[in-house]
C-alpha cells in the first residue's frame, strides 16, 4: 500500500487508537469481547457511575467500533468486530508484560 491509500488507512488507524485511548473504553471493550452487554452491566461490572459509561460508549458507537441494538427496554451493545477485541487484549497484554 503506498500513497493515498496508506495516508488514508493511517489515518483511520489513528482515529481507532484515539477512540481506545480513555481506559475506561478499553475496560468497556474487554467486557463486550466476552458478549453483548447493557449499560447497567457495565456500569456493574466497572465500577463506573452510568452516565460516564454511557458517554464512552457514544464514543465508541461514534467511531464504529461498537453497536447498539434494542433488547426490551434496554439497549444491548456488542462489538462491531473481533478485531477491536484483539487489538485492545494485546494493548493491554503488552502492557503487563512492560510493567516493572
Amino acid at each position: 500500500m503506498t500513497g493515498r491509500a496508506a495516508y488514508e488507512a493511517y489515518e483511520e488507524a489513528g482515529e481507532l487508537l484515539r477512540a481506545l485511548a480513555a481506559p475506561i473504553r478499553v475496560a468497556i471493550v474487554t467486557e463486550l469481547a466476552a458478549g453483548e452487554r447493557c449499560v447497567h452491566e457495565l456500569v456493574d461490572k466497572l465500577g463506573a457511575p452510568q452516565p460516564l459509561v454511557s458517554q464512552h460508549l457514544r464514543v465508541l458507537r461514534g467511531a464504529g467500533l461498537v453497536r447498539g441494538s434494542r433488547r426490551g427496554r434496554e439497549i444491548a451493545y456488542a462489538l462491531v468486530d473481533e478485531h477491536i477485541a484483539h487489538i485492545v487484549a494485546d494493548a493491554v497484554s503488552h502492557a503487563g508484560e512492560a510493567a516493572p
